[in-house]
């Protein structure tokens, strides 16, 4: 079961290896306050999981702030 990320050397591969390190920042911070905020199954979405609604909350919050170049394929801080 996935808990809290205690930094983002912990990350799932496809964050750490995508996002740059301020976007995976923000990607643990928001992923470590969504686990807490959506523990029981009735603040959920359908029957997503606590860990599928962390990520989802969690690359929303990474979006607010970053896009993905549609060029390069690598994630970009919003102008």
């Amino acid at each position: 079961m996935a808990m809290p990320y205690e930094d983002i050397d912990h990350l799932p591969d496809s964050v750490r290896e995508n996002l740059p390190k301020h976007a995976q920042e923000i990607y643990m911070k928001a992923f470590n306050s969504a686990w807490e905020q959506y523990a029981e199954p009735e603040e959920r979405r359908g029957d997503a999981s606590r860990e599928e609604t962390a990520h989802r909350v969690a690359w929303s919050a990474v979006k607010n702030v970053y896009e993905k170049d549609e060029e390069s394929g690598k994630w970009k801080k919003k102008d």
